[in-house]
């Protein structure tokens, strides 16, 4: 169970929802309610799931009730006291906008009718309602399935908890014509299909998306059961951006969700939630980003180059993975400089493949700074027109501007001449593509090592760290949990590795890439048998694995 200390946010609305769920033929289906359109409504015209806002009256309620007690009730959403208000707000809410009553016995809705307007005026209250109607309301089928919370910034703010129940029987839906103005039990994939033009809240949607998951009613309530069990409810409040549709929301499983927060915690919603080539991003007053225009599979949106600096006018900047040659990605970082009118000191560069590197030439050109880096111990899938003008050490520090300080870390793994920078004061890491956002990074051999790439990732456990800048995609967050995941990833996708030679026997790279990565796609295969490679070479030092002349790997005997 969770922790009673859950308190919503000042200014919030404690509010309740409910999943109300029936098998059909095809699969799970649920009501949903088309809202009516109301001006200053954000979810007008929006297609809801039944509910709304608790009723301070809500709690007199409790000792009608057949079910969970409140304090049962509250130690399943967290919350010190008044767990139970939820419960019964959801089922009073269901029975106001829907008429579907979760009750014992038959409950005649005909006859219970006018009682609905009553509670949605605020006329009566819901023990008003069962008091005067021998009703008993029935919450032993709820579930608790989920808690968000309406993002920062939004003139209204719900922090609501959702249940899910299947659907009484015996018992047809109708609608209010007054919250609602329209009914529909719905598949799920058949609301979120576009076809259907429904105006879906990202709540709606992503809950959505999880029921579609599920074969039938009973396994829905199974798995969720099994979920607030653990006390595994997230709380998920999304994040006000500007995303490429204009003013919208960033939910916490999507990349720009850390660094909208870190950019813009009060909600303001002006944070970008995408990465233009060319744009100037402001990630603190000593980091900007500009991403160069080389979008890709390998590279994503394009190639990170950082300004490290700042301070006063006409103070010094330093430049980290100029990126690849490229006139406009050059344009773009002469006119930020020339914008802050500072100059630029020197130009680090993380490692020499070929979208980080080649672009330190020009640039150096242009502003007269040297290059720092090191050169690659093998020349393949090389910038092999590098030459740097210093080559930095393991703990070398860097001053740049006005209270800025960089930390060398040789990172070798992903490349021998890898090289990650800290800059101190926001124990902020560049790891070019040391770490990556959202996927791994492929180990090339010869020059990449996974032996080493793995100690190089331990490494860094120990370093003082808050935030990553990768060399592709937005800030990351959490930076020791992000190594240690990454380290359990690898080290899973070797064990699954030995259990494939284990299995299938000897064979060469492309007969053991689709058993080892069967759960990558068939595309990827060619890029996946680079790092099996860097794999069964580790497992091969271990004395774990064996390679015959036709190339052909098998577990070692032992």
């Amino acid at each position: 169970m969770n922790a009673p200390s859950y308190e919503p946010p000042p200014g919030t609305r404690p509010s309740a929802s409910l999943l109300l769920l029936r098998d059909a033929a095809e699969g799970v289906e649920v009501l949903m309610l088309r809202r009516a359109e109301r001006d200053g409504d954000q979810r007008s015209g929006a297609a809801v799931f039944p509910g709304g806002q608790l009723d301070a009256r809500d709690h007199a309620a409790h000792a009608l009730c057949l079910g969970p007690g409140d304090a049962e009730a509250s130690a399943q959403l967290g919350v010190a006291a008044g767990g139970l208000d939820y419960f019964i707000a959801a089922v009073r809410e269901t029975f106001e906008e829907a008429g579907l009553l979760l009750a014992t016995g038959a409950p005649d809705l005909a006859a219970l009718h006018p009682w609905r307007d009553r509670l949605q005026s605020g006329e009566a209250s819901f023990f008003d309602f069962c008091q005067a109607t021998g009703v008993q309301p029935d919450l032993r089928g709820l579930v608790y399935a989920a808690h968000w919370l309406t993002p920062r910034g939004a003139p209204k703010r719900f922090d609501t908890r959702f249940f899910a129940v299947r659907a009484p029987a015996g018992q047809q839906a109708e609608v209010d014509h007054g919250e609602a103005v329209a009914l529909m039990w719905l598949r799920p994939a058949q609301a979120l299909d576009q076809a259907l033009g429904l105006k879906l809240l990202p709540v709606t949607r992503e809950l959505l998306k999880e029921l579609g998951g599920y074969r039938d009613v009973d396994a829905a309530l199974a798995a969720m059961a099994e979920r607030a069990a653990r006390g595994a409810v997230p709380l998920v409040e999304p994040r006000r951006a500007l995303t490429a549709r204009g003013p919208g929301v960033v939910l916490p499983h999507e990349l720009p969700y850390a660094e909208i927060g870190r950019l813009d915690p009060q909600g303001h919603g002006e944070a970008h939630a995408t990465l233009v080539a060319g744009r100037v991003v402001a990630l603190s007053p000593r980091v900007l980003r500009i991403t160069a225009p080389n979008p890709g599979p390998m590279t994503g949106p394009g190639t990170n180059t950082y300004l490290v600096g700042g301070g006063a006018a006409g103070s010094g900047w330093t430049a980290i993975d100029p990126g690849p040659e490229s006139a406009p990605h050059l344009q773009a970082l002469l006119a930020a400089l020339a914008e802050r009118g500072g100059r630029l000191e020197r130009i680090l560069v993380t490692h020499t493949h070929r979208d980080h590197s080649p672009g330190a030439a020009a640039l150096a050109a242009a502003t007269g700074a040297p290059v720092w880096g090191r050169v690659a111990d093998h020349p393949a899938w090389q910038d092999e027109t590098f030459r740097p003008d210093h080559v930095p050490q393991h703990g070398e520090r860097i001053a740049c501007g006005e209270g800025a300080t960089l930390r060398v870390w040789h990172t070798p793994g992903h490349a021998s001449n890898h090289l990650c920078y800290l800059l101190e004061e926001e124990r902020l890491l560049f790891t070019g593509d040391h770490v990556m956002q959202g996927s791994t990074v492929v180990i090339n051999p010869p020059d990449g090592d996974m032996a080493v790439y793995l100690a190089s990732l331990h490494e860094l456990l120990q370093a003082p760290l808050d935030w990553l800048a990768p060399g592709h995609g937005y800030l990351v967050a959490e930076p020791h949990a992000v190594l240690r995941a990454l380290i359990a990833h690898r080290l899973k996708r070797e064990a699954k590795v030995a259990q494939g030679l284990q299995q299938a026997g000897p064979g060469t790279l492309a007969e053991l890439v689709g058993t080892v990565y069967d759960d990558v796609p068939v595309a990827l295969h060619g890029v996946a048998q680079r790092s099996l490679l860097a794999h069964l070479l580790k497992l091969q030092a271990e004395g774990r694995a064996a390679v015959d002349g036709q190339q052909r790997w098998a577990a070692a005997e032992r």
